[in-house]
């Protein structure tokens, strides 16, 4: 048995509402919070460093591949993906990578072939968010990084005001370089 462990949160896919989607909502420093929808999450886990290997000739933010339950995940550093601060320039005082784990939109974990999960290495994985799609705002194209736009479904205010960035899953996998 290796030393990886899942965080613990409970997954409930049945939506109250038909209109209301489930995302599963992170953090990536110093203070973007983001969310991808829960549809596509296989899973959550903490990586002690060192257990992500290294792959050459691969863009700076692939980070390496990890070996869960079996299967390559492809692990990617989310911030620097989006634009932000890279995981690598950050002052992290943990001893794990934290990562969600994605599969393509299309596909559940039961039809997937080798290769297609990607670990987002994210700064913490706070809670699970019930958002209405059609209060999903496009930002203007202004207040978003040419590095942000291809991830970007929309954000979200909620009604305390604070605002959560949706990435889309499928468009990471779009990104992801092909052999």
């Amino acid at each position: 048995m290796d030393n990886q462990s899942n965080l613990s949160f409970s997954i409930n896919k049945d939506t109250t509402s038909s209109q209301a989607s489930q995302f599963l909502r992170f953090v990536l420093l110093p203070d973007t919070n983001l969310m991808v929808s829960l549809s596509q999450i296989a899973a959550v886990l903490k990586i002690p460093f060192g257990k992500i290997v290294p792959v050459p000739d691969m863009p700076s933010w692939v980070m390496g591949v990890y070996n869960w339950r079996g299967e390559i995940v492809w692990m990617i550093d989310l911030g620097q993906l989006l634009g932000f601060t890279p995981w690598y320039e950050q002052s992290v005082t943990a001893s794990n990578h934290k990562a969600v784990v994605i599969h393509p939109s299309n596909q559940n974990l039961k039809t997937l072939s080798t290769g297609e999960l990607v670990g987002l290495v994210v700064s913490d994985v706070q809670d699970i968010e019930m958002c209405h799609t059609d209060n999903l705002h496009s930002p203007p194209a202004s207040a978003i990084t040419p590095e942000l736009a291809p991830f970007l479904r929309g954000y979200w205010i909620k009604d305390n005001g604070e605002i959560i960035v949706t990435v889309d899953g499928d468009s990471i996998f779009a990104a992801m370089p092909r052999e």
